[in-house]
C-alpha cells in the first residue's frame, strides 16, 4: 500500500512538472480558419487584492489570495472573433479549409441584435462590446467546441492579480494617473469611443488594455461587503459563484471612466439599466442595448477540468430578466 502511494504521489508530481513545463505564452489558432489570438501565461502566486487608499469601500480591506498559474488574453475579444460566434455566415468566411463543423454548427448563437451594437464605432480591430456575462461565457463555449481547449471568464481575483503583475500600487506603473493616458484609452482621450486593441503600452504582464477602452467582465456575483468575508484570511483561487441575475462585477474601466474608475482595485457591478430600452419580455439574455462600454478577455486554467465540469460552467441555463 506504501509503495502505491509513493507511486501515486510521484505520477502527480510529474504531471504537475509536466503542466508547469507547458505554461508558456501561445497563439491559439483556430483549425481551418483564419482566426487565432495570443494567450499570455501568468504565473501562479500570491497577492494583496484590493486597495487601502481608495475611496470605496467595496475595495476594503485589502487580503491575502493566492492563485494557481493560468492563461490570459493578450487582448479584449475583438468583434473579428466574436462575429464569428455571433453570425454562422461570418464563420463560414473565415473557414479557409473545408466546412464549419457539425458539432460547432450545432451551438445556441446569440439572438441578432436589434440594434448596431458597434454604437457606430466600427468593428475593425476593436473590441466587441454590449454583451450579457451569458452571452460571453456562451462565446467561450463556441471556442471550446472549435478548439477543445477550455476558455473562461476570469475570476475577480485573477482579473486583478494579472493586471497587477506583481505589482502594488494603484495603477500596475505607479499611482500617478497622469500618466494613464500612455497605457489606456479613457475620457480624457478616447472622443468617446473604442479603439482597435493593442494599440497603448501594456502591462508587465504583456497584457493590452486592461484599463480602459472596454470594461471586462468577470465571472463573480458583485457583492460590495465580500472582502469583510475574506479580512485576516489567506484565500486559494477564491469566486463568489453567481447565484443572481444582478449584479456581477466588472473590472477596469472603459473608454468614458475617469482615471479613478480605472485603477487595478476598482470594481464596477452590472446594473438591468443597461436593458432599459430593450422591448423583448423578458429582457434579451444577450446583450445590453445601452451598455456601449463592456467587454471582455478570457482566460484558460492551467489544469483543464473534466468535460463534466467544463459543460456544467457552459450549460448553466440563463436567468430571464424581466426588468
Amino acid at each position: 500500500m506504501k509503495k502505491i502511494l509513493i507511486i501515486c504521489a510521484l505520477f502527480s508530481i510529474g504531471v504537475a512538472n509536466a503542466q508547469k513545463q507547458d505554461h508558456k505564452s501561445y497563439t491559439q489558432e483556430i483549425k481551418g480558419t483564419s482566426l487565432s489570438f495570443p494567450m499570455k501565461a501568468i504565473p501562479g502566486g500570491t497577492f494583496m487584492m484590493g486597495s487601502n487608499v481608495s475611496k470605496e469601500a467595496d475595495e476594503k480591506p485589502v487580503h491575502k489570495v493566492v492563485l494557481d498559474p493560468f492563461w490570459i488574453g493578450a487582448y479584449e475579444v475583438t468583434w473579428d472573433l466574436f462575429e464569428s460566434f455571433l453570425y454562422k455566415d461570418f464563420e463560414q468566411s473565415k473557414q479557409i479549409e473545408g466546412t464549419v463543423p457539425v458539432e460547432v454548427d450545432a451551438i445556441t448563437r446569440p439572438t441578432k441584435p436589434y440594434l448596431d451594437m458597434t454604437f457606430g464605432m466600427g468593428k475593425d480591430g476593436k473590441p466587441a462590446l454590449g454583451m450579457t456575462q451569458y452571452n460571453a461565457i456562451q462565446f467561450c463555449k463556441w471556442l471550446y467546441i472549435r478548439t477543445g481547449v477550455f476558455y473562461r471568464l476570469p475570476t475577480e481575483a485573477e482579473w486583478e492579480y494579472a493586471t497587477r503583475a506583481g505589482t502594488t500600487t494603484e495603477y500596475f506603473f505607479g499611482d500617478d494617473p497622469s500618466q494613464l493616458g500612455d497605457y489606456a484609452w479613457i475620457a480624457v482621450n478616447s472622443s468617446e469611443q473604442t479603439h482597435p486593441v493593442g494599440q497603448k503600452k501594456p502591462n508587465p504582464f504583456g497584457l493590452y488594455d486592461v484599463y480602459g477602452n472596454v470594461a471586462e467582465w468577470t465571472y463573480d456575483q458583485y457583492d460590495p461587503n465580500y472582502y469583510k468575508t475574506l479580512e485576516g484570511k489567506t484565500s486559494k483561487n477564491p469566486v463568489l459563484e453567481p447565484k443572481e441575475l444582478y449584479s456581477n462585477v466588472v473590472r477596469g474601466g472603459s473608454f468614458s471612466s475617469d482615471a479613478t474608475e480605472a485603477r487595478s482595485a476598482s470594481r464596477m457591478a452590472s446594473d438591468p439599466i443597461w436593458k432599459q430600452i430593450d422591448p423583448q419580455m423578458p429582457k434579451s439574455n444577450w446583450w445590453f442595448p445601452e451598455a456601449p462600454f463592456i467587454g471582455f478577455r478570457i482566460v484558460r486554467p492551467l489544469v483543464q477540468p473534466s468535460e463534466a465540469e467544463i459543460m456544467a460552467y457552459y450549460d448553466k441555463a440563463p436567468i430571464e430578466d424581466y426588468n
